[in-house]
């Protein structure tokens, strides 16, 4: 069984995702911020990180050029709810900032739950 580490700063992102992922026979854990979802990497073996990028403290972008530093095969698929694009057109695209950090594939919040299983599976055949 896949264990999935979920990292987000809001509670019941982590929550409600955590209850689709375990409905779908993943083993979930959870931490609310970069630093305690490193440290839970270093505590447990994870097959794949679902993570926020934009958190208080250390963010999305940071924790997973951390992660792959420890672990560069983990797959990591980056989450967003913040809009990208039109409204702020000089700003580089989520695809390729998270690309750059080691992410493989994103996902925007909120996301449906057959779109996030979806990424899950893809990525975990992509690094088995």
């Amino acid at each position: 069984m896949a264990r999935i580490l979920i990292i987000d700063d809001d509670k019941s992102v982590r929550e409600a995702t955590k209850i689709l992922l375990a409905a779908n026979g993943y083993d979930v854990i959870t931490a609310d911020s970069g630093r305690s979802g490193i440290d839970l990497i270093g505590k447990n073996a994870v097959s794949l990180v679902l993570l926020d990028v934009f958190m208080p403290g250390m963010d999305g972008l940071a924790t997973a050029q951390a992660i792959h530093r420890e672990q560069p095969n983990l797959p990591i698929i980056a989450v967003s709810g913040f809009m990208f694009g039109g409204q702020c057109p000089t700003m580089p695209g989520f695809d390729a900032m998270a690309a750059e950090a080691g992410a493989i594939s994103t996902l925007y919040k909120p996301f449906k739950p057959h779109d996030l299983i979806e990424a899950i599976e893809k990525a975990l055949r992509v690094t088995v």
